[in-house]
């Protein structure tokens, strides 16, 4: 379904990833992919992952540089020539913002939550879609319901994804003209690295389990397949919107 599309894929960090699945499904369905990593701690680990998928290229990538923002997209550039897909699925908040009250967040945790989860999406939206334009391109991140609703411990980080729900709709209304759609995925609770931070995360997936219409938690896959739906040509009327993988939890009153 995907053959001779190209996508960059930012977040893979290690297996458990749920860009890494995303990654995953997408090389499945021919698309030809460049992932990201972040520095020396996590190049060999997403190395050994994407030797796994043919033909991937690897770059690296701080979203709060600019310069490696621009690079990246000059990157994928001279390599895949154009780009069909971008994933965007990175989220950071310090751990001590990550527990307490909210009203306690600190100026500087703010900050960078608000910089690395959100301002990163429009920051790498500028720089490729450049490389978009024309090829009913997609946009995708990964959000979670806590930028909706009050969820225990979430604090700063469910106000940084209030405001990446946001840009999704400013960046849809931007890049449509161009043929870009911009689309999340909110994904029920997941155990990764990232959410590793979140205190209480054991609870939240034994509530969603037990009460989620389906009845049951989602995985890195359930996600992935929602992706590969976004990134395809079946989704081509579909933009500015955040599409929940929760099992349904998020349409429950309680």
């Amino acid at each position: 379904m995907l053959q001779g599309k190209t996508g960059l894929v930012v977040g893979v960090a290690n297996k458990r990833s749920i860009a890494w699945a995303i990654a995953r499904a997408l090389h499945a369905q021919g698309m030809r992919l460049a992932l990201t990593y972040q520095g020396e701690r996590f190049e060999g680990e997403v190395r050994a992952l994407g030797d796994t998928l043919p033909g991937t290229t690897y770059l690296p990538l701080d979203v709060q540089d600019d310069a490696q923002v621009r690079g990246a997209a000059d990157t994928v550039r001279g390599v895949l020539g154009g780009l069909d897909c971008l994933v965007h699925s990175i989220a950071f908040a310090k751990r001590e913002e990550l527990g307490g009250r909210f009203l306690d967040t600190s100026r500087d945790g703010y900050r960078v939550a608000q910089e690395v989860s959100a301002y990163s999406l429009t920051a790498l939206a500028r720089a490729c879609s450049p490389l978009m334009e024309g090829r009913e391109a997609s946009i995708i991140t990964l959000t979670y319901l806590g930028g909706e609703r009050v969820v225990p411990n979430y604090n700063v980080m469910g106000v940084a994804k209030a405001a990446l729900d946001a840009s999704v709709r400013y960046l849809a209304a931007d890049l449509g003209p161009q043929g870009i759609r911009v689309n999340a995925i909110s994904a029920g609770p997941i155990r990764t690295l990232s959410a590793s931070g979140v205190s209480g995360l054991r609870d939240l997936m034994e509530v969603m389990g037990e009460r989620a219409p389906l009845r049951r938690n989602v995985d890195q896959e359930d996600v992935a397949g929602a992706a590969v739906f976004l990134a395809s040509p079946l989704s081509r009327g579909v933009t500015g919107e955040v599409i929940h993988v929760d099992a349904g939890y998020h349409v429950l009153g309680f």
